[in-house]
């Protein structure tokens, strides 16, 4: 991918072939879904010291599984905003079945 993706639209279907994976897939949705669960225990609980946990739940689930399953560079590095938007979008989007835990097939490049 050398040329930037000009549209939210054609950077989604992007981020889908790069999370292809039911691994990934499942590492990206429990990393989101701690980012809730330590959300919702610091506004339960007050100890807001406990939001440092966010990024590393975020972050170090989803880069695990680029690095050893689906064995590529997260989008994140070079797409920040869009990553995140993407990740909670697939959550919730695996949360209510309109994606699949499977996965897509990955687009080979086209050579």
């Amino acid at each position: 991918m050398s040329e930037r993706i000009k549209t939210y639209k054609e950077f989604y279907q992007f981020y889908l072939t790069e999370h292809s994976k039911m691994g990934t897939r499942i590492f990206h949705f429990i990393g989101t879904l701690l980012i809730f669960v330590v959300i919702g225990y610091v506004i339960s609980s007050g100890k807001e010291r406990f939001l440092w946990y966010i990024p590393i739940f975020g972050y170090g689930f989803a880069w695990f599984s680029h690095a050893l399953i689906e064995k590529n560079k997260p989008a994140t590095f070079k797409y920040p905003i869009w990553s995140l938007i993407s990740d909670f979008r697939l959550f919730f989007e695996l949360l209510i079945g309109k994606q699949k835990f499977t996965g897509i097939p990955a687009k080979k490049p086209v050579e």
